[in-house]
């Protein structure tokens, strides 16, 4: 089963509740991978402690013009929609940080003046977090991130790397995605068979949720909503997640043990026992659900 945690705006406790879960399953005997899918600012391995093993460069192909063969026809430019390589007189100029790495550029090129390079994007590192199951035997997460790379503008071709990573056979991938409801996300939730969702009883947290609940819906993916910091406020978010057929698994209650947790990078899981209930009630929810693939992984994401 492919879970994917997903929230419409940051810091409200998504990778906490995918870090939890994560553990949480391997302990109870299944074979776990989590997947640090947020890219841009990764956090999960400062709670699940990693011993990382292998560590490579995310590269893309760029083009580069060889200006002894261009004849500066100009149809490099004409077919990038993003500006990244333009013909100006003489000169052709290629903007890397533009680039989706389409090829188009170095197809229609009469010449064969174009060829490709590759450019780095950023580190994936895998590893894994060694424990016990619920009968002590040894027991291991497998573990992966992406870092992606100061200064480049597009994270969503690292995260398809990444999750191309093969971890080995599992019972739970759990794919921590990032914030919001544009193109990285939708590759972070792609192929996954269920998005849990994780917000916050505020106007910014039900605004936002809303709108991640539409792309889903336009997407066709299942969702269910997890409420952090739930309390006497979250009876707009209720009534909202009830009107859309929705289902709230939990409601995580305001604790500050958790917060004060969080702050010395540990799990919540082993510091506050409610807590650790509520994860294991999510977990018993999502193994009694029969789930399909939703958004299949061979099916295309914009950059």
């Amino acid at each position: 089963m492919k879970i994917a945690i997903a929230s419409g705006k940051g810091g409200t406790g998504k990778t906490t509740v995918a870090t939890n879960l994560a553990l949480a399953a391997m302990r109870r005997g299944l074979r776990v991978s989590y997947f640090d899918c947020d890219v841009e600012e990764p956090n999960g391995h400062l709670f699940l402690k990693p011993q990382i093993t292998t560590s490579q460069s995310a590269t893309l192909p760029h083009p580069i013009v060889a200006e002894s063969l261009c004849t500066h026809c100009g149809q490099c430019g004409e077919i990038c929609q993003f500006s990244a390589i333009v013909c100006v007189g003489q000169k052709v100029l290629v903007y890397p940080e533009l680039c989706h790495a389409c090829g188009g550029c170095a197809l229609v090129c009469p010449t064969g003046a174009i060829t490709e390079v590759a450019h780095p994007i950023g580190i994936i590192q895998t590893g894994s977090v060694a424990g016990t199951d619920k009968t002590g035997s040894p027991a291991a997460l497998r573990f992966a991130k992406g870092t992606l790379r100061i200064s480049q503008a597009m994270s969503t071709p690292l995260i398809r790397q990444l999750k191309e990573q093969d971890l080995g056979h599992d019972d739970l991938a759990v794919f921590d995605c990032p914030p919001g409801a544009s193109c990285p996300v939708i590759e972070g939730v792609r192929g996954a068979n269920l998005v849990l969702l994780v917000t916050e009883p505020t106007p910014f947290g039900l605004n936002d949720l809303r709108l991640t609940v539409e792309t889903l819906q336009t997407l066709g993916l299942p969702m269910a909503v997890v409420i952090n910091r739930a309390g006497e406020e979250e009876i707009e978010t209720r009534s909202f997640c009830q009107s859309k057929g929705i289902p709230i698994l939990a409601g995580i209650a305001d604790d500050r043990r958790v917060a004060e947790a969080y702050s010395r990078g540990e799990l919540a899981l082993d510091a506050v026992p409610s807590f650790r209930q509520t994860i294991e009630e999510i977990l018993s929810w999502l193994r009694q659900t029969d789930l399909e693939p939703s958004l299949p992984e061979s099916e295309a994401t914009p950059s």
